[in-house]
Order: structure tokens, then sequence, then C-alpha cells
């Protein structure tokens, strides 16, 4: 076969890659029909970023029915739900319902309009950490009075933490989040209620007219507390994650809890700046909990 022919069929599979990608997802809508049209326009782009165990055709259609799903999702700009596509190809994780990512919806004050937002599950942290090969165990878990809770920094570090039973929320002191190496190395970082609570009350975007905490804060404390605190602890992990685009979401993490992933610092596909909420829990005994923002 000639290198034109060769170039030919290639040509071909990459158009037939692109169609497949966006005519098998839903498109009951003229609005799907744009972010159809959208997608197709950055196949090739989210084609490079995703890593060799997700297709970019999966991801587009997973992407289209995510949108479906969510009727908030259809008052959006579109380019930032296709932003949120890009953001989901750059760390290999598909926007589902099984907790690995989300495509959640939020108003933007600053331009009075929807916007979406790719939000990163529990279970997809676990995949971004597990990837590094390094990591035995990772876990995060409040505190409360009565229980029998110990720690120290320093060349002596110790966390020790027996639970009393006790389980009323108001009653929390700590939280805390811990990990260990495969080659036995361990970690530690400890959050008293109240830094929580400054934390809570300085970075979310969750508040009413009045100042109040509404949303996902008021609701899910306890869950959004801990996501925090793992948050911060992975910050200070002495792992090499494999994958670029991982290791740059990891090490841009923000004080808000946001990550910007982009390929390269100076590249953005033509979407702005993506920021990223990546609030989560990495708990694989909790198979049934639910997303958070």
């Amino acid at each position: 076969m000639t290198t034109a022919s060769t170039s030919s069929v290639k040509n071909q599979i990459q158009k037939k890659q692109e169609q497949q990608a966006t005519t098998q997802a839903p498109q009951g809508s003229s609005f799907q029909g744009l972010i159809t049209k959208q997608l197709t326009g950055q196949f090739k782009a989210i084609q490079s970023l995703v890593p060799k165990h997700v297709t970019p055709e999966r991801l587009c259609r997973i992407g289209l029915n995510a949108v479906s799903r969510n009727p908030k999702l259809m008052e959006c700009a579109p380019e930032t739900i296709v932003g949120a596509i890009v953001n989901c190809a750059s760390l290999g994780l598909e926007p589902n319902l099984l907790g690995h990512a989300y495509i959640v919806p939020f108003w933007n004050n600053k331009t009075n309009t929807m916007e979406a937002q790719f939000q990163i599950g529990y279970k997809g942290a676990l995949d971004l950490i597990r990837r590094t090969g390094q990591v035995s165990t990772i876990s995060a878990h409040e505190v409360y009075e009565g229980d029998k809770f110990d720690y120290a920094y320093g060349l002596e570090e110790k966390l020790i933490h027996i639970p009393c039973g006790e389980d009323d929320e108001a009653k929390i002191t700590h939280f805390y989040a811990a990990y260990k190496l495969k080659d036995g190395g361990t970690g530690f970082l400890v959050m008293t209620r109240t830094q929580m609570d400054k934390h809570r009350d300085k970075f979310t975007k969750s508040k009413n007219k009045q100042g109040a905490v509404f949303g996902p804060w008021a609701d899910h404390y306890i869950s959004m507390a801990l996501k925090t605190v793992i948050l911060k602890l992975i910050k200070y992990m002495p792992i090499s994650i494999e994958q670029q685009e991982a290791q740059q979401a990891m090490e841009a993490l923000n004080q808000d809890n946001t990550v910007m992933t982009v390929k390269h610092p100076d590249e953005n596909l033509g979407f702005g700046d993506s920021y990223i909420e990546s609030n989560y829990v990495v708990n694989e005994h909790e198979e049934g909990e639910k997303p958070t923002e």
C-alpha cells in the first residue's frame, strides 16, 4: 500500500471515529446538536489528550449522555460543557454515575451565566492515586468528643484514633487523612473543627445574599470536610503520578479545592482557563456514596 493510500485510510478511520463519537449519543434538542458539533470540532484535541485506557469516542458519548440526564446543563454555555469533557479527557476519567467524575452546572455571578464544571468524584481520585502504583491505602475520618485521639508531628510522628461510638455531627472535634505507601512509608494530616469551618467559610461558593452557607457544605458537611483534608494531604504525598496531566492536576490544587488541567501551562484549547471543582473522598468502602459539589 502506498503512503498516499495509507494516509487516506487513516483519514477515513479518523472521520468514522469522529462520527461514532457523536452520532451514537442522544441528540434530542438543538442544544445537544450544538454540543455535538463543537465536540466534533474538538475531537482531535480530545483524542490527543486521552490515555490509552480511554477511547475518545466513548468519552464523547458519555459526556453527551451526562448532558441529557441533567436539564440544568442545557442552560450552561455550550463551550463550558465541551471544556469539561476535554478536562475529562486530560485526566482519563469518564463523567458517569459510578463516581469517577461529573459535569455539574453552576451560576457564575461574574458573567451572569450558567456554566458547566468538571468535578472529580472520589472513585476518580482513587483511580488517579492508584495509577502511581505506590499507594497501599489512603483514608480520611472524623473524630468525635470521647474518642481516644492522639497525634504528633516531627521526627517521631504518631497517629492514634480509637472511636468511642459517638456519631453526633455537633460533637466532631477533628478531621484527618492518612496514607501508607507500598514501601512502608506513611503520613497524615490533621485539621481541627475550627480550621475546617474557617476553610469552608473562606472558600465555599455556596452562600446566599445574607452570607449563610448552603448546598454541599450545609447538607454534607462531614463528606466535604473529609474531602478537604485528604486534598491537602495529597499535595504533600511523596508520589509521582505517571501521567503528566494527572500530575499537573495534583500540583495545581488551589486553596479553594479547584484545579486547572490543561495539557501544557500555556495551552487552553480555546476554552480559556477551565477551573475544575475537585473535592473528593478517597474511601474504598463507601461504594454507595453520592457525588457532592
